[in-house]
């Protein structure tokens, strides 16, 4: 079974238990379930809360223009179980912005007009109301919302010298990061599409987050030899900056321009010694904490 490997050892060292190999019901009320790429599903009690739903077919979708192996179509990969699945249960969708591989025409069609919505800013807001959500929100600096306080922390999806480049500065635009809290329970922050900044630093220390899920499979664009998401060291990094945090890596294996599988950041977490700290979720892997 594909859940018997490296990764969920790890897991299993942790003490955290996952949806393949639960003896029965979780003793904790908080989890985290890896859809696919940067989608996932994220529990608390009986709020559950879906961020950046890509939900269409494995080859939907060309290759990203000018992005390393454009050749491929997207997702390169089929969702683990059916979109009513995803969708079970789902109380509000938050998008960390409207990118295809965030926010894609086919969770556009598939998710209730009637679902709570929350967004960055009105220029999302207003691409949803279009579509015809009647419940759309724009996400100021902190709200609660199902007895879970969410807030914003700033992301930058790529370098500074990218933002530099029109039009590369107009097609990455702006992004964000949430970060989770409910009394008693984990705090997660939940980093998104960015790469390594003082506001992602900042965050940790204020937040001291329990849990941190960072998009680590380093997209590339051609023209420059660093990604527009965090990659393999970006875990050390955060690492040593939260060393009782658990680590959950995503936006592996699954669109067209990702550098960094998780057979390659496994092989890091080896490496570096990071197994206890790492967790590497297949799709539709759900972790309990």
């Amino acid at each position: 079974m594909k859940f018997l490997s490296l990764a969920l050892a790890s897991v299993l060292a942790l003490g955290i238990q996952t949806s393949a190999n639960a003896a029965g019901p979780a003793s904790t009320t908080t989890s985290i379930q890896q859809i696919r790429n940067a989608t996932a599903k994220i529990t608390y009690g009986d709020t559950v809360l879906l961020v950046d739903p890509m939900l269409a077919a494995k080859g939907a979708y060309p290759g990203f223009p000018d992005t390393y192996r454009s050749e491929l179509r997207n997702p390169t990969v089929e969702l683990p179980f059916d979109v009513g699945q995803v969708l079970k249960d789902v109380d509000a969708v938050l998008l960390t912005h409207t990118h295809l591989d965030h926010w894609d025409p086919a969770a556009e069609t598939l998710i209730p007009r009637k679902m709570t919505m929350f967004v960055q800013h009105e220029a999302d807001a207003a691409l949803l109301r279009g579509k015809g959500f009647a419940d759309v929100r724009i996400l100021p600096a902190h709200v609660t919302f199902g007895g879970v306080k969410i807030s914003r922390v700033a992301a930058q999806h790529g370098s500074a010298a990218m933002f530099q480049v029109e039009p590369l500065a107009t097609l990455l635009g702006s992004v964000t990061g949430f970060v989770f809290q409910k009394a008693g329970e984990p705090t997660i922050y939940l980093a998104g599409d960015t790469v390594w900044t003082g506001d992602v630093r900042d965050a940790i220390k204020r937040y001291a987050p329990d849990v941190i899920v960072l998009n680590t499979g380093d997209a590339r664009v051609k023209g420059f030899d660093t990604g527009i998401i965090m990659g393999v060291e970006d875990t050390s990094r955060v690492h040593a900056l939260a060393p009782t945090a658990k680590i959950v890596a995503v936006h592996m294996d699954a669109v067209n321009h990702m550098t960094v599988s998780r057979a390659d950041l496994r092989r890091y977490v080896r490496e570096k010694a990071l197994q206890d700290s790492v967790l590497i979720p297949e799709d539709g892997e759900t972790l309990n904490f």
